[in-house]
């Protein structure tokens, strides 16, 4: 999946543009906290453009260009608490708790 050519510098964390939650919970509990601050870092320098650019189209009809990037920022949001609170990917003292989203807002 591409991303739009404005988001090329972040084609390298372009692992991290899936389209469900548990793919991205799976991802977030996979990677180490140095892969998650490098993708947080690029991301996040990148969120206010990014969200500029979405806001452009439809949300029920987004490009698959701009569908890649809205899941690149979905999992940002996936990282953010590990990276800025936690320092771990697990929740702290949560134990093997874990909640399912059933519905996407779109996949």
């Amino acid at each position: 999946m591409p991303l739009p050519s404005e988001f090329a510098d972040l084609e390298p964390y372009q692992a991290w543009a899936l389209a469900t939650e548990p793919e991205r919970y799976a991802l977030r509990l996979a990677s180490s906290m140095d892969d998650m601050q490098a993708f947080y870092d690029a991301a996040f320098a990148r969120l206010e453009d990014a969200i500029t650019y979405l806001d452009k189209f439809p949300l029920d009809d987004l490009p698959e260009d701009a569908r890649t990037l809205m899941h690149l920022m979905q999992s940002l949001v996936m990282v953010s608490f590990p990276v800025e609170v936690w320092k771990q990917p697990r929740v702290p003292d949560s134990g093997a708790a874990y909640l399912d989203v059933i519905v996407e807002p779109v996949v």
